[in-house]
């Protein structure tokens, strides 16, 4: 395998969550901009994407990257449970913004499910990247991208 492949899966986690912080951003943008009806409009499209893509992109990694990862690395059983408890977490949190975008006409209520999805989302990426990067980096799985990491790639 060449050498190139073997250490880009560390990256390519990096690209995904890179994506995913862009997605939230144009949640926001939904949110903030236009008229209030606009944004209504704009925030319920850019929420489905941004909701789906991350719940998309954690299903992947507890159905196919995580296992793998726990077979090949048993001592990663600790983080890999970590990081299944935060993707259980931010899809409850995912659950709170879509009622509140469909029941909320006011957008601080919005406001405060993104800036609570953020910080969590952004704790779990750092996490992540910080204990599983260089492990993917030294794994010559030939991985499919989407399998592993979700629609986002």
């Amino acid at each position: 395998m060449p050498a190139d492949r073997v250490t880009a899966w560390g990256a390519e986690l990096r690209r995904v969550h890179g994506k995913l912080r862009t997605a939230l951003a144009l949640a926001r943008a939904g949110l903030d901009g236009g008229a209030p009806g606009e944004a209504t409009t704009d925030l319920l499209l850019f929420c489905h994407g941004f909701c789906a893509a991350l719940s998309g992109h954690h299903r992947a990694e507890d159905g196919a990257l995580f296992p793998e990862l726990v077979r090949a690395r048993p001592d990663l059983a600790p983080v890999i449970a970590k990081l299944s408890a935060d993707h259980n977490m931010i899809e409850h949190l995912i659950g709170g913004l879509q009622k509140a975008v469909t029941e909320s006409t006011d957008p601080e209520v919005v406001h405060r499910h993104l800036d609570g999805i953020e910080a969590v989302m952004e704790t779990h990426f750092k996490y992540e990247e910080r204990e599983l990067v260089a492990v993917l980096d030294a794994t010559e799985t030939d991985f499919d991208p989407e399998v592993i990491f979700g629609p986002i790639t």
